[in-house]
């Protein structure tokens, strides 16, 4: 090993912090079973009903893309959209917000991408964090008129995300990001969902990343990860004190330096676009291919899912988003 090498891997494991939850908290606040039903709906309607949503079927991409404004029409919300052109195809970004006052203080994001992968129909990558984002716009707009919160949570629904227009200008996340960044978008902290369904209980059935896997961490894939940059350290920490309260969903935070470009697998969805654009962000996710085999192949479809696990990641953001009076 290299002297530069083992002075990235010193820095890493300084830098690096694990917080795996194992607290007594509240009991919850939602209905578990019920929500479970929702967002097994969901992930029928987007990974059975309509299929596989990627740039090769761009007829499915508008049929999510108006799965999604309806929900949130019918939650009585605007849902708005933000085209722009893939080559010569027309996409949109979805874009809905709930408000809980005419002027809040605090103003946060959900994000998460609704394309899958190219002959997959992405349960997990990433139907499964489209349904988390639409069964927390469902419980926060119900609370809407009842709670005294000092706060507004914006949706957004990015359209590509997936090769071949990742890592591209053409990603909905870094068109909006860039977007937001010229418009001095107030922006206090967005939540990046990104494959949000997937548990395993076998020892070793989780892996991590080098050089995490040589560190303390759990090695059943039963938890909930959040990535954070050094921008977004204190956004974070508040995001797992209010997590850590769900006694039900054990959350593992894990700061990366440099925008995570030393650990280029923590960068591999939307919340680095909102990183490179200076703002606070974080990943929400079960690891993805360091937890769950069907990655990115054709076996990636609902019967793998958790759902109650996904009804848990609902609860643990309404908690936070409940922590703003």
């Amino acid at each position: 090993m290299k002297a530069g090498t083992i002075i990235i891997v010193i820095l890493l494991g300084l830098l690096y912090v694990a917080d795996l939850s194992a607290v007594n908290g509240a009991s919850a606040m939602i209905d578990i079973q019920e929500t479970k039903q929702r967002l097994q709906d969901h992930l029928h309607t987007l990974t059975v009903t309509i299929g596989e949503r990627s740039v090769s079927v761009p007829e499915n991409l508008k049929k999510t893309a108006a799965y999604i404004a309806s929900f949130y029409r019918d939650l009585g919300l605007t849902a708005d959209k933000q085209t722009y052109s893939y080559l010569e195809l027309p996409v949109d970004n979805i874009v809905a917000e709930i408000s809980f006052s005419a002027h809040p203080k605090h103003r946060f994001m959900i994000g998460a991408h609704y394309d899958s992968v190219s002959g997959t129909v992405g349960a997990d990558d990433n139907a499964s964090a489209i349904a988390v984002q639409l069964e927390t716009a469902r419980h926060l707009a119900a609370l809407t008129g009842k709670e005294k919160l000092d706060l507004a949570v914006k949706f957004v629904s990015f359209a590509l995300e997936e090769p071949p227009a990742y890592n591209t200008r053409h990603m909905g996340s870094r068109v909006y990001a860039k977007m937001a960044r010229k418009a001095q978008e107030q922006i206090d902290g967005m939540i990046c969902l990104e494959m949000v369904g997937y548990t395993c209980h076998d020892s070793g059935c989780q892996d991590y990343p080098f050089p995490l896997m040589f560190m303390n961490y759990p090695k059943e894939g039963n938890f909930i990860g959040i990535v954070n940059n050094f921008k977004s350290r204190d956004f974070a920490r508040r995001l797992v004190e209010q997590f850590q309260k769900n006694r039900q969903l054990p959350v593992i935070k894990l700061t990366v330096p440099f925008n995570g470009w030393v650990m280029p697998a923590v960068r591999l969805s939307d919340h680095a676009s909102f990183w490179d654009q200076g703002f606070k962000a974080v990943m929400v996710t079960d690891s993805a291919f360091y937890r769950n085999p069907y990655y990115h192949t054709p076996a990636d479809t609902m019967d793998k899912l958790d759902f109650e696990y996904m009804a848990e990641v609902v609860e643990s953001l309404l908690l936070f988003f409940l922590s703003h009076p």
